[in-house]
């Protein structure tokens, strides 16, 4: 029997339904090369593939033909210019998620630095799973210099443990607490950060989602029962003029302005993602 060369696999791949980029990176993946190598591997797409590559790559294929996610195939997820990995404790960061993370450093960035030396800036990040949201703003105030106290939360301790990970392989260090939202959190911030679950319980998109933890992006019957709780307890944990930034459904941004205001949060406002959808939506408290 002729050996199995790559372009016969990837072949084999997009047969079964794989995106040509997704077939590429799981044979790379396979192959132990690195994702930025897909130039190798059109130059040696008529080479024979090791036999046990071409396993791994065969059943690699068969699981993401079934919908699992790229990023828990090969452990890892680019988010904001870092290398998260990812596995099925947590859900996989979205590029929506950097919508975000901008609005958060360029509110942070605007909060004056005080005397020298300049103030830390205290943020919350709720919800964290992966870490994602808290390691791109703890990254972002590093790289301008603005010292910061990050503080990342979630109910979970397995999706704790992959944050953890992540930040000691990118070499940051916030403070992780395990909390269900704000219940076991103390102190005041200058910016509360939320990426919550916000897909109501009977929606039909969930089937597509089956393989990412159910209790990561599930709230209600209208999905907005942690936003509500999130805005409702937010201000006992804010500095006098802090923000809380909310990422929320593609349909959710005037229900949310709705509960900011109704709480007495100031300037709420939505802003919009690349994809022109209203994402996140945040108000300044008072004072």
């Amino acid at each position: 029997m002729p050996s199995l060369t790559g372009q016969h696999a990837l072949a084999a791949a997009r047969a079964l339904g794989l995106a040509r980029l997704d077939a590429q990176l799981l044979l790379l993946h396979a192959l132990g090369k690195p994702a930025s190598a897909r130039a190798w591997l059109l130059a040696h797409d008529t080479d024979a593939l090791p036999p046990d590559a071409a396993e791994a790559f065969s059943a690699l294929s068969r699981r993401r033909a079934a919908g699992e996610p790229l990023a828990y195939l090969v452990g890892a997820q680019e988010f904001f210019g870092l290398a998260l990995q990812v596995d099925a404790r947590v859900l996989v960061p979205r590029a929506d998620t950097e919508t975000l993370v901008e609005w958060s450093l360029a509110q942070l960035q605007a909060v004056p630095a005080g005397p020298a030396p300049p103030q830390a800036l205290r943020v919350l990040d709720l919800g964290t799973g992966s870490g994602a949201v808290a390691l791109a703003i703890a990254h972002g105030l590093q790289a301008v210099g603005r010292p910061a106290h990050v503080t990342a939360v979630d109910a979970s301790l397995d999706a704790l443990a992959v944050a953890r990970g992540n930040a000691e392989r990118l070499g940051l260090a916030p403070t992780f607490v395990q909390s269900d939202w704000l219940a076991q959190v103390e102190g005041t911030f200058h910016l509360i950060a939320s990426n919550p679950p916000y897909i109501a319980n009977g929606d039909p998109h969930l089937p597509a989602l089956k393989h990412e933890p159910l209790q990561a992006l599930t709230a209600g019957a209208d999905g907005l029962d942690d936003l509500r709780r999130i805005t409702r307890e937010a201000p006992g944990h804010l500095l006098p003029g802090a923000w809380l930034l909310l990422e929320h459904g593609h349909d959710q941004a005037g229900p949310v302005r709705e509960l900011l205001a109704a709480r007495g949060f100031a300037q709420v406002q939505s802003r919009r993602d690349l994809a022109g959808i209203e994402r996140c939506s945040g108000g300044q408290w008072p004072g």
